[in-house]
């Protein structure tokens, strides 16, 4: 191999960068991003960066030990991909020819066609959409969050710290049942409540009011109007794969993948929030939208590329974390299936504990509240059981590169 192509140069690409030159890649290396910034740090967008706690210049991830020797092509992204040959065309018509690509194009923040262009709507994802956002966090002033996931809950708490009037409306009964159940997803929603931010469940929104170019208010499913001032649109995020219609690739809600992060086409891998990877133990093709999942799959990404007959290596059980009204929540696993939950620490009505998710006896999933220091180990034993699972299943034929992607 003699080029290799990242496209996207956020954590997964700049990640998979480090693993290129790490595993021994002495090559040419075209790194391709759509924003003009080198990358920075997401995560912070949400919390420290809105609050004016830290500044753009504290996000950026390089370090000074980094000798990627690359070659940086910033402000103009991917328009389209010719797998055959392997070459990217971008938006401003340069062409890019590599002997192996990694795909790393992440996600976009998910709109609501019905307020596009009005001027206190946002959206939150990028540099740019914390920039616009921050100096919107008013004392006194009303933000309605459209959306009870993560992003929305941290821009509602950050809201909420600075004296904002803060309405959360979500489509669900209960707020973040498909990350942590219905049980703690009920007690991680009373965070809202016991901070003064009002969360509406179940919420239909039936019609929107606007006047000189802003959104004023918002009629629900049963008559109640509210007021705003800030919109804030927290629906989820959508893989950055349409670049890659007709480029050969298999697309089913992301780049399917297979464990490693193989596609379908050879020397065209993917990793990060666009990318489906097989997870053996669902069984089901799933792309995993937290910033741990870029930080540590890149590698494992690199090596099937760089060597063909890299051997399969199992992945660290899913962990994501988030800070809410001072509370730090931290997740490890996947809840889907679990059939009893034990508080084995602390009280969840107080916002301090440790819950355990187990499926027939084993533990498959935990999240912590507080609870850093117990947290890290029920981690660790997690990570341990989790690999000793995927070892037994080791030798299993690997999947085809077909089928849904689990949400």
């Amino acid at each position: 191999m003699q080029t290799l192509a990242i496209v996207g140069a956020s954590l997964a690409g700049l990640s998979a960068a480090r693993a290129a030159r790490a595993q021994g890649f002495s090559g040419r290396m075209v790194i391709i991003g759509d924003e003009p910034h080198r990358p920075y740090d997401r995560p912070p967008l949400s919390k420290d960066f809105l609050l004016g706690r830290i500044t753009a210049e504290d996000l950026y991830l390089e370090a000074e030990t980094d000798e990627l020797q690359a070659e940086w092509l910033l402000g103009a992204g991917a328009a389209s991909l010719d797998a055959s040959t392997r070459t990217i065309v971008l938006k401003d018509g340069r062409t890019v020819q590599a002997d192996g690509i990694i795909i790393a194009t992440g996600a976009k923040a998910r709109q609501l066609p019905t307020l596009a262009g009005l001027s206190n709507v946002f959206t939150l994802r990028t540099l740019a959409d914390a920039q616009s956002l921050a100096p919107e966090l008013v004392p006194g002033s009303r933000m309605v969050v459209i959306g009870a996931g993560f992003i929305g809950a941290e821009v509602a708490s950050a809201a909420a710290s600075r004296g904002m009037q803060v309405t959360m409306i979500d489509a669900k009964p209960v707020p973040f049942t498909a990350q942590l159940g219905t049980e703690m997803g009920a007690v991680v929603g009373g965070l809202h409540a016991a901070n003064g931010v009002e969360l509406i469940s179940s919420a239909t929104i039936e019609d929107f009011y606007s006047g000189e170019g802003n959104v004023t208010g918002m009629r629900l499913a049963g008559g109640r109007y509210l007021a705003a001032d800030v919109v804030v649109v927290g629906i989820g995020a959508e893989p950055n794969t349409g670049w890659l219609e007709g480029s050969g690739l298999e697309l089913n809600g992301g780049v399917v993948c297979d464990a490693m992060g193989r596609t379908n086409i050879h020397g065209i891998s993917a990793v990060g929030d666009c990318a489906a990877w097989f997870d053996e133990a669902s069984g089901t093709h799933r792309r995993i939208e937290h910033w741990t999942g870029a930080l540590e799959r890149a590698a494992l990404a690199v090596e099937a590329l760089l060597g063909p007959d890299a051997v399969q290596k199992p992945h660290k059980p899913h962990y994501f974390w988030s800070d809410q009204y001072g509370v730090k929540l931290q997740f490890a696993g996947h809840s889907a299936g679990y059939d009893r939950l034990e508080i084995e620490v602390g009280d969840a009505l107080t916002h301090s504990c440790l819950a355990v998710y187990y499926r027939e006896d084993i533990p498959v999933a935990v999240l912590g509240m507080n609870q850093p220091r117990l947290f890290t180990k029920w981690r660790r034993s997690l990570a341990v059981n989790h690999a000793a699972a995927m070892e037994s299943t080791a030798g299993l034929a690997a999947p085809e590169l077909v089928g849904a992607v689990a949400s």
